[in-house]
């Protein structure tokens, strides 16, 4: 008897185990292509991550993660980080698509037009539905409330956050985004820049300032995750955006 309720039990914590696998795709993939095609590097006087997109599109682990994306059961997400980190690591791997489809550009909204925005073109397949770039930043991420995906997401752009080198996952996940918007808020010329007693942040917060006031607005936000948390008392300007690809250079870092 003792040997049957040992048995039964086994089996149970094993189910358990393969449900709770089951919860997220398998990113195995989508972290080989990061570590082998991610590098730091220098753009426009900036300092961030360069894809090479080239070498990202003819390697061999990218059709096996398309077909993830595609054949995976968003319903097995059963918590909010969860779905937190599929919608982000599913966004950043369709602009990449999206990127890698439309080559060569020097800029992903060279992949859309003025009447036609490459945001709400069709992306790649997920969970077998054709998803656009605007539905999962708008629909589904900035839906839960979120204020740091801001920061995990990105557009394949030179002020984009960095395109982090490794997946997000639901068990690190708050340490993740946390570790995102800090290093954003830290990079001069990405997320803020000081002259003097001037203050210009990314206009990703004037894009999204309503995202923030969960938070307590955008300049408790800032002064939160920055590692010098004084800030000089003038109001807050916004940077340039620079659209350009963030395309790998000949020269890694």
């Amino acid at each position: 008897m003792k040997r049957i309720i040992l048995i039964t039990t086994f089996l149970l914590c094993s189910i358990s185990a393969a449900s709770a696998q089951a919860a997220s795709p398998n990113w195995q993939a989508y972290a080989a292509l990061l570590h082998d095609h991610v590098h730091a590097g220098t753009l426009s006087n900036i300092r961030l991550n360069l894809v090479d997109y080239a070498a990202w599109a003819n390697d061999k682990h990218w059709p096996a993660l398309l077909a993830n994306l595609r054949d995976f059961d968003t319903a097995k997400l059963s918590n909010r980080n969860e779905k937190l980190a599929f919608w982000i690591n599913t966004y950043n791997i369709l602009a990449i698509k999206v990127v890698i489809d439309h080559a060569p550009l020097k800029s992903i909204r060279d992949a859309g037009s003025f009447f036609s925005p490459v945001w709400k073109k069709p992306a790649g397949i997920v969970a077998g539905k054709m998803r656009s770039l605007h539905e999962i930043e708008h629909q589904i991420l900035r839906a839960m409330h979120e204020p740091r995906i801001h920061f995990a997401i990105v557009c394949a752009s030179v002020s984009c956050p960095d395109l982090r080198m490794q997946p997000y996952r639901a068990a690190t996940l708050e340490a993740q985004l946390d570790n995102q918007a800090r290093l954003f808020l830290n990079t001069p010329g990405k997320g803020m820049q000081i002259t003097g007693n001037n203050v210009y942040i990314s206009k990703i917060f004037d894009w999204f300032a309503e995202d923030f006031a969960t938070s307590g607005g955008v300049e408790a936000f800032v002064r939160k995750y920055r590692n010098e948390q004084a800030l000089p008392t003038a109001s807050l300007s916004y940077l340039d955006y620079d659209w350009a690809l963030n395309g790998a250079s000949t020269v890694k870092q």
